[in-house]
């Protein structure tokens, strides 16, 4: 038995369950999302961080085709001092010429013989997850506990969801069937056919910087489980997670006696970005992008020829028309605001409240104390020394920080600002680069102010005549600009019928009443559909057929049989 016959046979039983688990849509995952030294044992936490640490300032080892230089420009977050560790600078023609040259022997292999190598891969980056999870906090500034769940089991999820997509859409496609059929002659004519399922090739996956694995790990899988070779270009600033998972892969790659240059690295500095000529090469195929809207959309309009998949930024909202609890409803807004400073795709940005207050079984709560209230929230969170640096973690780059300086300055002159943003005190990292966001109060009128994402710990607080107008203005945004995920609270089924919609028609997911026991931005694998691809904040979606079908075409011969 081969090594890829038999990774099938042992991750069997995971594949299926996966499978199932996206018909029914329920919880399940076979990774281990805690760090918890009761899951992992006592020496596994101490391990990890050891072997991040061994390797700062040094050369990250990593062979590859095409080397001619080498590159390294990551500053930790936490620290502010540089990591010290430089990558391979590989030339971009000669990473498509392994690429393609890898291809063929991967296109050989069967259906079971990749999803085993690929599964294997998934289980292999998971016992990484501690090193994982410091190179993560120190490239992307994620909180400790988010970086092993966020660059671990939840993005290893996503992957294995890919997978199996990818594996369905191919077994749908059956190798060989007999035809037959009577035309004027009166013998009929029968058919022998063949069906080849054939690659597109080369597949470039553009990683963000704040999420470096999340969206790399599906976009990995569907690409190789449907034959394609991957490219894999981090981020400048968070090359360290993306390589380390790209040496996992070639690893594996070559116990299993196939080509590693399957799995590749472009790595590269911020004052040279290969991004662009990654894209230009003629054998490149696919593009997966994680990142801005601007380049995300660019890259949508300016690259004929390839199969494209984005997910950019939403302008995410949330519309509050009545409560059964509001204190608990702010908390699970303010919360949502300050985690990981608002640096997710999933973080609210804009509050409509009705002028005349929010609904409650005791009573109307009037406007101005219901921003009061969120005001106390958002400071209770980032003020607690425990809490605070835990949830707030880190801002990634700079520039975050000065849109917030640019932001708050607008806000006085075209707003009102309720909370200023601040740094989050981290006793453990006194020199973190960290902020808690600022609140801004803004006429519904200035769309063109809190109507597109502000990337960051920036938020919005709107007042409007009625709850229906929130509803009206969130979706409308949500269709012009772009929504990954919208929040609604109300306790009047016949309110949250009437704006059900108009989400449908903007193409944005909508989360109702979510403000106990789960983050109201939690996107689970195997269950939520990420990004819907009917709005500018993306055009595919984590995960569905369309995300992995595309990948390979089907080629037929057919012979009198």
């Amino acid at each position: 038995m081969s090594v890829a016959a038999r990774l099938y046979d042992q991750h069997r039983e995971t594949l299926d369950t996966a499978l199932k688990a996206v018909r029914i849509r329920d919880h399940w995952s076979p990774f281990r999302e805690s760090p918890s030294a009761k899951l992992h044992g006592e020496e596994a936490p101490r391990l990890g961080k050891s072997r991040f640490e061994a390797q700062l300032g040094k050369p990250f080892d990593l062979e590859q085709p095409g080397t001619i230089g080498t590159v390294g420009a990551e500053v930790s977050p936490y620290t502010r001092e540089p990591l010290g560790i430089t990558y391979p600078k590989s030339d971009p023609a000669a990473l498509f010429a392994a690429s393609r040259k890898a291809m063929s022997g991967w296109t050989k292999a069967s259906v079971e013989e990749r999803a085993g190598i690929i599964t294997e891969m998934l289980f292999a980056m998971e016992r990484n997850a501690f090193e994982n999870a410091h190179a993560t906090m120190h490239t992307a500034g994620q909180g400790y506990v988010m970086a092993f769940s966020g660059s671990g089991a939840n993005a290893l999820d996503r992957g294995l969801e890919a997978l199996v997509y990818a594996m369905k859409a191919m077994q749908d496609v059956p190798e060989t069937a007999s035809w037959t059929k009577r035309f004027l002659e009166p013998e009929p004519v029968s058919l022998k056919k063949r069906y080849v399922r054939v690659p597109l090739g080369p597949a470039v996956v553009i990683c963000c910087a704040t999420f470096p694995l999340w969206n790399a790990y599906p976009a990995m899988t569907a690409n190789l489980m449907t034959g394609n070779p991957v490219i894999v270009k981090p981020h400048p600033t968070g090359v360290l997670p993306v390589a380390m998972a790209v040496r996992t892969c070639r690893e594996v790659l070559e116990k299993a006696g196939y080509d590693p240059n399957l799995v590749l690295l472009a790595a590269d500095e911020p004052m040279d970005q290969i991004t662009i000529r990654l894209l230009e090469q003629p054998d490149c195929r696919i593009v997966d992008y994680t990142g801005s809207q601007r380049f995300g959309t660019w890259i949508e309009n300016n690259c004929p020829g390839r199969l494209v998949f984005t997910e950019t930024a939403g302008c995410n909202s949330v519309v509050i028309h009545s409560a059964n609890d509001f204190g608990r409803v702010a908390h699970t807004v303010a919360r949502a605001m300050v985690t990981f400073a608002a640096q997710m795709c999933t973080a609210p940005q804009n509050v409509f409240i009705p002028r005349s207050g929010v609904q409650t079984p005791d009573g109307i709560i009037a406007y101005d104390d219901a921003v009061e209230t969120l005001v106390s929230a958002m400071d209770k969170i980032a003020g607690d020394n425990t809490l605070g640096p835990a949830i707030a973690a880190a801002v990634q780059a700079d520039a975050t920080i000065e849109n917030v300086e640019a932001m708050t300055r607008k806000g006085e002159a075209e707003g009102n600002i309720l909370r200023r943003s601040g740094p989050v005190s981290n006793p453990d990292y006194p020199q973190a680069r960290t902020a808690s966001p600022v609140l801004i109060e803004c006429d519904p009128a200035n769309e063109d102010f809190y109507g597109e994402e502000r990337f960051g710990p920036v938020s919005f607080v709107i007042p409007v005549d009625s709850a229906q107008e929130g509803v009206r203005l969130a979706t409308s945004q949500a269709r012009t600009r772009g929504a990954i995920a919208s929040y609604l609270y109300s306790t009047d089924e016949s309110f949250i019928d009437a704006a059900e919609p108009d989400y449908l028609g903007a193409g944005a997911s909508v989360s109702i009443n979510i403000d106990r026991g789960m983050p109201m931005n939690f996107m689970g694998a195997y269950s939520d559909y990420h990004v819907t691809g009917l709005n500018p904040a993306g055009n595919a979606s984590l995960t569905d057929l369309a995300f992995v079908a595309p990948r390979f075409r089907v080629v037929q011969m057919r012979r009198p049989g």
